[in-house]
């Protein structure tokens, strides 16, 4: 049975939660880190997306709004010589609907 696709509202900020498998590491040093804000912003840039904050942890990202996930996992199993998924479930998201809310994240 396929996934329930995720809900956003256009113009709505959304909390975005992606952690490592098994909540292991993700991001291995710097040029990691580099990699992934580069396609975070070309994401961001190409579907339109404002970026109103993030936080890349050793084992999880939260972000204001959406995408990257698929590019970065290529990327670390070619880099590390690994395979298999990288992050633990499907990212989690949800609508922020409070102003008191978006303060906080």
């Amino acid at each position: 049975m396929p996934r329930k696709q995720r809900f956003f509202l256009p113009g709505v900020p959304a909390d975005v939660v992606q952690r490592g498998n098994n909540r292991q590491g993700v991001f291995y040093d710097d040029s990691d880190y580099r990699a992934y804000l580069g396609w975070l912003v070309e994401g961001a840039q190409c579907y339109g997306c404002a970026i109103h904050a993030y936080v890349l942890m050793t084992n999880h990202v939260h972000l204001l709004l959406r995408y990257v996930g698929r590019r970065y996992v290529a990327y670390v199993n070619h880099r590390y010589g690994r395979t298999g998924t990288l992050w633990e479930e499907r990212f989690k998201a949800g609508v922020i609907d409070a102003s008191e809310y978006l303060v906080r994240c």
